[in-house]
């Protein structure tokens, strides 16, 4: 076991699910969720933060701004605790009372955003609210993660390699669509070095992502209301949309063999049982990534009281978000 001085460098984990006992599905998850910030984004905002550093852009005396459904804040959170950083999250109502509390604890600033914006909905609000904090002070550093760069690369360095390493006659690899970061970075990786492991996104249904129409969605994660800017699809074999739904269902089935997971493992399991249904697939080795565990939605997807009742959604252009989104 390494012995560390900064949170950020336990990133790596090398924990499987075999989920042909608990689910019926010839599927490994690979679980993201056992770093200090508890989700694969921790990798993401390190490689951001390490960047804004290297060029510069992140000084002593800075102070970190994102937007952020609540993952990349809390991350962003441990890695400013850590290094002295200020750190101001600025998510909105959807966020999970959990995930709010956690980054509060770890010493940041939690705008939350409770109306949406009349042109660009939610996440324009919370685009609108990080410009003009960076414009009115320039102590504020935004790493905007829909266009960094270093989001995708962090994973190409990182989680794609330990897959292969991990499974070498890998045949399917299923990926969650948030920002693409993750995406992204697997399936340049594997189109370089494994070109026969297909890449099959998850998405939600109600994201754009991908081109489907814009609908409202209550689970933080996965799903976007606008193309992310980094997404290129031609790294892509297959797409599968998931009802929010089933995420829950899913969600709750694993639970109820002793696995919490989150929201957007819940759509990459159920996406992946129905590619393997639709492909006839059950005898293949296949892999999907669990972002993080299930802690953070309590009160929400694992909540009896709770079902998917939408607030509102994110309804920027594609342009409008190419516009906003500049790296810092």
């Amino acid at each position: 076991m390494p012995v560390i001085s900064d949170p950020s460098e336990f990133n790596e984990n090398e924990l499987y699910v075999d989920l042909r006992a608990t689910m019926g599905l010839p599927l490994f998850l690979k679980c993201e969720g056992f770093n200090f910030a508890g989700s694969i984004k921790m990798k993401a905002a390190t490689e951001m933060v390490d960047a804004a550093e290297r060029s510069g852009a992140l000084r002593p005396g800075s102070v970190l701004v994102e937007s952020s459904s609540g993952n990349l804040g809390v991350a962003l959170s441990v890695i400013a605790a850590s290094r002295g950083y200020g750190f101001r999250c600025v998510t909105d109502a959807r966020c999970n009372p959990a995930t709010r509390r956690m980054m509060e604890a770890l010493g940041s600033v939690v705008h939350v955003i409770e109306e949406p914006a009349l042109h660009g909905g939610f996440l324009g609000a919370r685009i609108a609210y990080v410009r003009a904090l960076c414009a009115s002070d320039d102590r504020y550093v935004w790493l905007n993660q829909y266009a960094n760069d270093s989001n995708w690369r962090a994973h190409y360095r990182t989680t794609a390699p330990a897959i292969a390493r991990r499974f070498p006659d890998l045949d399917v690899l299923f990926v969650g669509a948030g920002t693409t970061g993750t995406l992204m970075g697997c399936a340049r990786w594997f189109w370089q070095w494994r070109r026969r492991v297909r890449i099959v996104a998850v998405d939600t249904v109600g994201s754009v992502t991908f081109g489907g129409p814009a609908r409202p969605r209550m689970i933080p994660g996965l799903g976007m209301g606008v193309r992310p800017p980094m997404l290129d699809e031609s790294y892509v074999d297959d797409v599968v949309h998931v009802e929010e739904a089933d995420t829950v269902r899913v969600c709750r089935r694993l639970a109820a063999r002793g696995f919490l997971f989150g929201g957007s493992t819940g759509t990459v399991v159920s996406g992946a049982s129905t590619w393997m249904d639709l492909h006839g697939a059950r005898d293949l080795t296949s892999v999907a990534i669990a972002p993080d565990l299930g802690e953070r939605y309590l009160d929400t997807v694992h909540s009896p009281s709770w079902s998917v009742n939408p607030r509102g959604e994110d309804t920027l252009g594609s342009g409008d978000l190419a516009a906003l989104s500049r790296p810092a």
